[in-house]
């Protein structure tokens, strides 16, 4: 089980709260719980169908600046390779 623990501030705002929600459950396998009194969002994942870069846009694209709280899942790290350019 992958968890990520996501502070948002603002996300006691009821409006947001549902915007958020609309967003998270068209996620594949992901369980999430909103904690109003502390703007905090505690996701989980079965395995990584989503990664970090991808859960930050949906955050801020909803008006949030995300921090992310505590150590971040190396699945959930981008998997991108550099190559070396060939001079």
């Amino acid at each position: 089980m992958i968890e990520l623990e996501v502070y948002a501030a603002g996300v006691r705002d009821l409006n947001k709260i549902l915007e958020l929600e609309h967003e998270l459950e068209a996620i594949a396998g992901l369980r999430y719980k909103v904690d109003r009194n502390h703007d905090l969002v505690y996701l989980e994942l079965d395995e990584p169908t989503i990664t970090l870069r991808e859960i930050r846009a949906i955050f801020r694209r909803l008006g949030f600046d995300p921090r992310f709280v505590g150590t971040i899942p190396p699945e959930l790290r981008a998997k991108t390779k550099t190559q070396p350019l060939s001079v």
